[in-house]
């Protein structure tokens, strides 16, 4: 049985504790939080034991959960890997590409594993498509959200765009060859809406719009690659596949057309979506790669990755607007 202790209990904390507590293989010992608020509602609602500092509950537990502000991650991933403790931490991975990269050279050095909480990883929307060949050479993603106060101490890229950053980091196999991008600080001190064209060196392009002022909410990705259309859309948990194929698909609508090489036919399919708990997913995957010695699905270097794309965006960003002045 892993012992898990969480670090910080605030909105998305409480669903991580609620959601641990029904991980099979996971015993949550307590949380720390120094947020008197935040810890009487957990205290209230679930019983869970409360710790009066982070290092008497790194001596308690076998893993730590670190859902505290982006700010503290670099502090509490550095406590608990060196009491050789495993670490699932929230995305971003750190603060700061340094915080990352010390992480990530801490983590190698202790030998425990870490992962990063890119949740949409697990979004059955995306799951949908495990096993499916996955090869897009033009992506569009439109990310947009109400405007919430909480976690604006981070940009729209570090709170938001990076999400599909990652996913299309883990899909598109190749190295970014360049970056353009701008951005807009509305309502807060950094970029609230962005706009960002990523360039891959085999030839795949995705333009990216991550809002945080939108009057609706929407969490769209659309992948072109050839022969085929794939629509995924994280919010209302619906994927769909549009093919073109020689010869008719028995599994899915289809219908026919002239093309220059001859008559094809069009496939039209609708992945079954499994009714899961996304936050339940990761965190059972991180104790079952702990449990039997295996890679976590999104690891520190994934975050990592995904951070350094994400602080290039913010210097193109920044480099734009001085250019505009």
């Amino acid at each position: 049985m892993l012992k898990v202790g969480i670090f910080g209990v605030g909105h998305l904390g409480r669903f991580h504790v609620s959601n641990w507590q029904k991980v099979k293989d996971a015993e949550l010992v307590g949380f720390y939080d120094p947020n008197v608020e935040a810890a009487k509602a957990i205290i209230g609602e679930f019983g869970l034991k409360q710790f009066n500092t982070a290092e008497e509950l790194l001596e308690v537990c076998d893993a730590v959960d670190i859902v505290a502000p982006t700010t503290r991650h670099f502090e509490l991933c550095e406590q608990a890997i060196r009491k050789s403790k495993h670490v699932f931490v929230e995305k971003p991975l750190a603060d700061t590409m340094e915080q990352a990269q010390k992480i990530v050279k801490l983590a190698k050095e202790a030998n425990i594993k870490v992962q990063v909480g890119h949740v949409e990883q697990f979004n059955p929307a995306f799951l949908a498509l495990k096993g499916y060949d996955l090869n897009p050479m033009f992506i569009e993603v439109h990310r947009l959200a109400q405007f919430n106060p909480r976690g604006t101490e981070v940009s729209v890229i570090l709170d938001l765009m990076i999400h599909d950053i990652n996913i299309i980091l883990s899909i598109v196999k190749s190295d970014v060859r360049n970056i353009s991008a701008s951005g807009v600080a509305v309502l807060t001190d950094t970029p609230d809406i962005a706009n960002v064209r990523i360039e891959f060196n085999n030839g795949c392009v995705a333009n990216l719009t991550s809002s945080r002022i939108s009057m609706k909410k929407m969490r769209k990705m659309r992948l072109f690659q050839k022969d085929a259309y794939i629509g995924i859309d994280f919010l209302d948990k619906k994927t769909e596949i549009i093919q073109l194929k020689d010869e008719a698909d028995s599994d899915a609508f289809t219908f026919d057309i002239d093309t220059p090489s001859g008559k094809k036919n069009i496939s039209m399919s609708y992945p079954h979506i499994q009714d899961t708990n996304a936050i339940f997913l990761e965190l059972e995957a991180f104790t079952h790669s702990i449990l039997e010695k295996k890679p976590t699905a999104v690891s520190e270097v994934d975050g990592m990755m995904a951070m350094e794309v994400a602080h290039q965006i913010l210097q193109k960003i920044q480099f734009s607007n001085l250019q505009a002045k």
